[in-house]
Order: structure tokens, then C-alpha cells, then sequence
């Protein structure tokens, strides 16, 4: 199946920040390392000769979760490139997925609010998540890694969409 079967006719897809990814890397990459610890624990308490745990179990559960790990940073870019938005007459469509696709569109008349989020490490690499909230929790959708002066953009633009399509009610 190829990656253009979701994806509606005609669309030319908004791709966020190249810089997301390098913001994914570091967070990924702490993230097993921390991992990795806990996993190695054992390893180690067995090795300091406190507790013995076998060599059948320590080894292969250690080998999973650094293969794990391997796989997960380097799909990263993969991921990162996968997300994309555009923006419609009547609602904002959200692409992202590799293996699980999906694309949500979110109508304008829906939003409630768009939110603009950016922690220290997004702040520092100048990109922000986009996040789009409306009456069902289950059409909330989000933009991660928008440089942030698209963000603003597209929140005041969004919520603009959202404000006439409300009154038009």
C-alpha cells in the first residue's frame, strides 16, 4: 500500500521544521538512554554480586531494548518528514505516520481554540507544536515542529477561520 492511498486528491503538503527533528533526536535519544539504565541495572547489581539474575534472561533483554532503541532514533527523520498540513476552504487537513497513517481534517466551525506550545528545547531550535482544540476531544489534532512565526500565523488565521464559521451558524 502505498503512502498517497489517505491522502486526498490535489494536496500539496506544509512540512514542518527540518530542526524538529534534531529537537526529536536529543528528547529520543535521552529518553533511551534513561532507558537503558533501568535495564542495565540488573546487569550491573548482578555484576557488583548483590543479586544474581541469569545471563538467559539479562543479556536478551538488554539486546531487545538496544535494538528497540536503534530503530526508534533512526526513524526519527522518517517520522518528522511524515507530518504535513494544509489548509483547506472549509477545514485544516494533518497528515502524520509512517506505519499508522492518518490524516484528520479539522473543520473550522469545530475550533474552540488554538494553542501555540513550545518547551525550552523547541524554544531554543525557534519552532513550536501547534495544538487545535475543538468541541470533541476526538478531533483535537496537532502541529508539532511549526517554526514559530508560522505558528502565530496559523493561530490567529485558525482561530479567524473558526470565529466567521461560528458566527455563520
Amino acid at each position: 500500500m502505498h503512502s498517497e492511498a489517505i491522502d486526498p486528491a490535489g494536496v500539496e503538503w506544509t512540512r514542518v521544521d527540518e530542526k524538529y527533528i534534531t529537537v526529536k533526536l536529543i528528547t529520543g535519544i535521552l529518553g533511551w538512554a534513561v532507558t537503558l539504565l533501568i535495564v542495565l541495572a540488573p546487569v550491573i547489581i548482578t555484576a557488583l554480586g548483590w543479586w544474581s539474575i541469569p545471563d538467559w534472561l539479562q543479556w536478551p533483554v538488554l539486546a531487545i531494548v538496544v535494538a528497540w532503541a536503534g530503530i526508534d532514533i533512526y526513524l526519527i527523520p522518517k517520522r518528522v518528514r511524515a507530518i504535513g498540513y494544509f489548509e483547506r476552504a472549509d477545514d485544516l487537513i494533518i497528515r502524520k505516520g509512517l506505519l499508522w497513517q492518518r490524516v484528520v481534517a479539522v473543520p473550522y466551525g469545530r475550533l474552540q481554540y488554538v494553542d501555540i506550545e513550545a518547551g525550552p528545547l523547541m524554544r531554543k531550535f525557534g519552532i513550536c507544536t501547534v495544538q487545535l482544540k475543538t468541541a470533541s476531544a476526538a478531533t483535537d489534532a496537532t502541529i508539532p515542529g511549526a517554526v514559530r512565526s508560522e505558528g502565530a500565523r496559523l493561530r490567529d488565521e485558525l482561530s479567524a477561520r473558526g470565529q466567521a464559521r461560528l458566527a455563520g451558524l
